[in-house]
């Protein structure tokens, strides 16, 4: 009787498991800003391996139209004693198996399926569709019902996650003692049966007072587990990361958790070396947990501020100088341009700097490599200077998730949304400076990776400027202006270098038009180029082989949009302005008194604000002037002769 009642129940349990691999567990929404979102597998027996399944989640949105927006391979990973697997961010807790970005999950009315597939199956935007279907769920966040989605994926149910961010809950699957299965809303479980069962797993977690050391510092890392162990609990950790590594610090990493205690603490002091590393991250992480004892929390970043930081000779956009960096410009780089006027000397420009046997384009991913090296901070080499904000920031707080508070992205001076240019998936990829693609006046989508007109921002502060026109947006209040020159000379170019953009006045609602012109060239004639622009347009050069004319050529300006339209260029009238530009002014910054040298006896210098009013005028100026100003950036009208030329001033 025994043993047929053993059976009865092996079929009961089989009954339960048409598939070997099934969607346990979702929390696509917790908390709000998504930093803790996961999914969880279960397999039918322990230990499985997932070798070509793969997991693809659809949008069910109105712009998603029920296709796919992310593959994950499965390939080279089991599950654990109690048949689980978890995939989620780094803020999931305990620590997933499978690690992914935060914030990319959706929140619904969207899915997620298994397939036995490869990921080549699903190239992005594939509608869904039940072949090779292993299971799926459709779920939503207080969303109506998809039931397109849900037709096609062969679901009769869509399941709700009505979590807040006080009371946090995942959608999770439960079988009864009748084997009827049932999905419900609860306290979110990751890495632990939903009804309690199962193998107990003892997670330990690492700890850390603080995210940033000094390289000559000593920090302390504690280890705490949720268990005291019954036997010593030996275990290995490693900080290694990228450059970091066991060179750069010294401290115990074979840990043991003795018997009937919950903790242990290792101390690691940094070494302070002589190399300028840049700043480095510790990333504090197990190497040889045995389960039931897992991670609580891994790949902790502690961040290594390297004191060993460079500086230019040349300075930042609010102490600017010139002259110190010279165009590398091929000889007879805009020759063709001579000689020309108005629309002959717009298309032999764009003819130089969108010439598609000469210039490349790169890929959106490659854009942050570019920054750090063209937007690099001249008064130290580990940060970015910052466009708009007039910050420097460190090269390591570049935004990868949701969070966007102290961190900084790429600014398109040129909003995409007005220029109608954009990303594809071959964007996300960094394949470095000798791969690319070619490139014309008409390829309009590479405007999206032109890095003539992207920009280190505040993640902060270009969410703030959003897709505004420059003259509805004027940068942040209390700053200097330093940056107005330079995307003024940036969204000119855009127009140039490709066919359907255009700067207009006004603030345009039309795509590939973008205002206001008449602020960008005020902003172009007040904050004219200085030696950190002549510094980016040199390596944007050498990675796009193009450069931008108006830092090169500034006067040109005039002669496409300004005063000029429908004089004849030529190249002299920026060498005579250059050769004016070489007199000396100081000290700058100055307390008031500036001394000129080269000047003649009929030299006229105008003082005006960086908005463009008149302040001051000085005639006949001798050896030097008494400003007598009050703190700020200035601009310098200097007329000798009938040549003119513009100095930017720092009055302390």
């Amino acid at each position: 009787m025994k043993k047929i009642t053993f059976i009865v129940l092996l079929l009961v349990s089989a009954f339960g498991w048409t598939q070997v691999l099934l969607i346990n567990e979702i929390d696509p929404d917790s908390p709000s800003t998504d930093t803790a979102e996961f999914l969880e597998l279960k397999s039918q027996t322990p230990n499985f391996s997932t070798d070509g399944y793969i997991l693809v989640f659809f949008n069910g949105s109105s712009s998603g139209d029920d296709r796919s927006y992310m593959v994950i391979d499965l390939n080279g990973y089991t599950t654990d004693i109690n048949g689980l697997l978890v995939v989620g961010s780094d803020g999931v807790a305990p620590f997933p198996q499978l690690l992914i970005s935060q914030n990319v999950i959706q929140n619904g009315a969207d899915a997620v399926g298994i397939y036995q597939a490869s990921v080549n199956d699903f190239p992005e935007g594939t509608l869904a569709t039940q072949t090779n279907l292993i299971d799926a769920l459709v779920y939503d966040t207080n969303d109506a019902d998809d039931t397109v989605l849900m037709a096609l994926l062969g679901q009769t149910e869509q399941y709700n996650d009505n979590g807040t961010n006080a009371n946090p809950k995942s959608i999770q699957r439960y079988v009864d003692d009748m084997n009827n299965v049932t999905f419900a809303a609860a306290t979110p479980t990751p890495r632990r049966e939903n009804d309690g069962s199962g193998v107990s797993v003892n997670p330990i977690s690492i700890f850390v007072a603080q995210t940033q050391y000094g390289e000559d510092e000593m920090f302390d890392i504690t280890f705490t587990i949720e268990s005291p162990p019954t036997t010593d609990l030996n275990f290995n950790i490693s900080l290694d990361n990228y450059g970091f590594n066991t060179s750069d610090f010294t401290g115990n990493t074979d840990l043991t958790i003795p018997v009937g205690q919950n903790s242990v603490t290792t101390t690691i002091s940094l070494v302070d070396d002589t190399y300028d590393e840049g700043d480095e991250v510790a990333l504090i992480k197990f190497i040889d947990l045995v389960e039931p004892i897992i991670a609580y929390n891994n790949y902790v970043e502690v961040r290594i501020v390297d004191n060993d930081f460079t500086v230019a000779p040349f300075g930042t956009p609010v102490n600017p100088t010139t002259g110190i960096v010279q165009s590398t410009q091929p000889d007879g780089y805009y020759d063709s341009t001579e000689g020309l006027a108005d629309v002959a000397l717009r298309q032999a420009l764009q003819d130089i700097i969108a010439d598609p046997s000469i210039v490349r384009a790169q890929t959106y991913a490659d854009i942050l490599t570019i920054l750090n090296e063209a937007d690099q901070n001249p008064a130290n080499s580990n940060q970015v200077w910052l466009l708009y904000t007039e910050q420097g920031r460190a090269k390591l707080d570049v935004q990868t998730g949701s969070d966007n508070t102290n961190k900084w992205n790429r600014e398109h001076t040129f909003p995409r949304s007005l220029g109608g240019f954009y990303d594809i998936e071959e964007d996300e990829v960094a394949d470095g400076i000798d791969v690319y693609w070619t490139t014309e006046a008409d390829s309009l989508r590479h405007g999206n990776s032109d890095a003539h007109a992207l920009r280190a921002a505040d993640a902060a502060e270009n969410s703030t400027r959003n897709n505004q026109h420059y003259g509805q947006y004027n940068g942040p209040t209390g700053t200097l202006g330093s940056f107005k020159g330079d995307v003024a000379r940036s969204v000119l170019y855009m127009e140039i270098r490709y066919n359907g953009l255009s700067v207009v006045n006004g603030y345009p609602s039309v795509t590939g038009q973008m205002g206001d012109l008449a602020t960008l060239l005020d902003w172009h004639r007040n904050d004219p180029p200085d030696d950190f622009e002549m510094n980016r347009n040199n390596i944007v050069y050498n990675w796009q082989k193009n450069r931008n004319p108006f830092i090169d050529q500034p006067l040109m300006v005039e002669y496409i949009w300004g005063t000029n339209v429908g004089d004849v260029w030529s190249q002299s009238l920026s060498t005579i302005e250059n050769e004016v530009g070489e007199l000396e002014i100081y000290p700058n910054p100055t307390n008031g008194r500036l001394f000129l040298s080269q000047l003649n006896a009929e030299t006229q210098v105008d003082v005006y604000s960086i908005e463009g009013k008149l302040l001051k005028q000085f005639y006949a100026v001798g050896d030097y002037i008494d400003l007598d100003i009050a703190s700020g950036i200035y601009l310098l009208k200097i007329t000798s002769g009938d040549v003119t030329t513009i100095k930017k001033i720092i009055v302390n």
